[in-house]
């Protein structure tokens, strides 16, 4: 792994690639901010402060849809916000977490409550947004709402709830924008660390980012490990792929605060070229 930004982040989180700017956003969570790094200059900024912000995607009109604090989404261009959703029947007491668009502009992302004492009561939802703001709730129960990636055909979501310690595979339907058929896809129990975020390559393999592992796992689309990669960071949280021919993966991680203990790189970016 390279080094790409050493600023170092407290928890950098939600790694996007937007292909148009040839950019990667992320966010650092515990520092409300959300970042923008050009690869070719080297420039890591950050252009946006203020309640914390989980995870974000993209829209077509260039602006960005923020997860904040409150269970509420957030629209944010040319530094003006907008709240397009602003929580939902049950949302009290807890945040968005990661998210992911699927091809039709849904977004999905889950809950975590605020409180880290309520994590084992399992009170988390994974919830689809609506291009128009319906937030529709899908699946209850969840400890640690976490890494979300679909599938190159869009016919699979992978989720993993870090509490739990395991990733999941749904079948997706795109034309309506269900779940179902939820089954196990890897079980993560015997660690080393919790699953955090994901991503999907082009041949159907699963990234897993570690939290507290210092590593990044590559599954086949059956479950099996196919690849490890240590870091100098033991919060390793969760990966992108970007770069002209998004065959670079970008890796955040957290714990910047305390490297003595964290890693020599807690909190850096990270490229796997």
């Amino acid at each position: 792994p390279e080094i790409v930004v050493d600023r170092p982040d407290l928890l950098g989180e939600g790694p996007v690639w937007h292909a148009l700017e040839q950019a990667l956003y992320r966010v650092d969570y515990l520092r409300g901010e959300v970042l923008r790094f050009e690869p070719a200059t080297g420039r890591d900024e950050t252009i946006y402060t203020g309640p914390k912000v989980s995870g974000l995607t993209l829209q077509a009109d260039g602006s960005l849809l923020l997860l904040a604090d409150g269970a509420r989404v957030v629209r944010w261009k040319d530094g003006v916000a907008t709240v397009v959703v602003d929580g939902f029947p049950g949302s009290a007491g807890s945040h968005f977490n990661d998210c992911i668009a699927d091809p039709r502009g849904r977004v999905f992302t889950g809950t975590v409550p605020d409180d880290p004492d309520r994590y084992a009561d399992h009170v988390g939802v994974l919830v689809r947004i609506d291009p128009d703001a319906r937030v529709t709730p899908l699946v209850e129960g969840i400890g640690i709402s976490n890494g979300l990636g679909f599938s190159p055909r869009a016919d699979r979501l992978y989720f993993a709830d870090t509490l739990s310690c395991r990733i999941d595979v749904f079948d997706y339907d795109v034309e309506s924008g269900g779940l179902s058929n939820r089954r196990l896809f890897v079980d993560l129990s015997a660690g080393p660390g919790r699953p955090d975020g994901l991503a999907v390559d082009h041949e159907g393999h699963v990234w897993s980012a570690r939290w507290d592992g210092a590593a990044v796992h590559r599954y086949a689309p059956d479950g099996r490990e196919v690849a490890r990669i240590d870091f100098a960071a033991k919060k390793i949280t969760s990966v992108a792929f970007g770069g002209p021919t998004l065959s670079d993966l970008f890796v955040t991680s957290a714990g910047g605060d305390d490297r003595a203990s964290e890693g020599a790189a807690a909190g850096a970016l990270f490229r796997l070229a």
